[in-house]
């Protein structure tokens, strides 16, 4: 169990959980929160931090993936909300060109998407509004999103 914050990973989650330079250098999101962690394709998880409460209640989450556990107080200090869920993860960012978003390729037509619906933004600058602008989008079946070039950090996204 990592107790320690000078720990060299706790302290690459916490230089990503801070800065969006460091996020794209590393081309990774985090994550926080159950719903989240409950969400990743396990082969786009780069590492899970969870605290042995988390860990104790939803030991089958953690089949077959790479985890460390840590102290609560570890969990409360890289964590970017007030009440942390126990579970922070880092995430592989996936790329996608326009005609894969736009549905013109087989892995959408595998989806059984014929004809996609695009949501376009520009110049969106709140990584808060860009959370519930993409959970919205995703409950009114939108299957892309075109973001303009000075867009917003993916950054955290919360369980929410």
């Amino acid at each position: 169990m990592i107790t320690s914050t000078a720990n060299s990973k706790i302290k690459n989650l916490s230089k990503l959980i801070k800065t969006a330079k460091e996020r794209k250098k590393q081309d990774v999101f985090v994550v926080e929160g159950i719903r989240m962690f409950t969400e990743i394709p396990k082969d786009l998880l780069v590492e899970t931090y969870a605290t042995a409460s988390f860990y104790e209640k939803h030991a089958d989450l953690f089949n077959g993936i790479a985890y460390e556990l840590v102290s609560d107080h570890i969990m409360e200090s890289v964590s970017d909300t007030k009440t942390p869920q126990g579970v922070i993860s880092v995430v592989k960012r996936l790329h996608y060109n326009v005609d894969e978003v736009c549905g013109k390729t087989d892995y959408m037509k595998k989806l059984g998407i014929d004809k996609p619906l695009i949501m376009a933004l520009e110049n969106l600058q709140d990584p808060g509004n860009l959370g519930t602008i993409l959970r919205t989008a995703e409950g009114a079946g939108v299957t892309g999103v075109l973001m303009s070039a000075d867009k917003t950090d993916l950054e955290i996204f919360p369980a929410g």
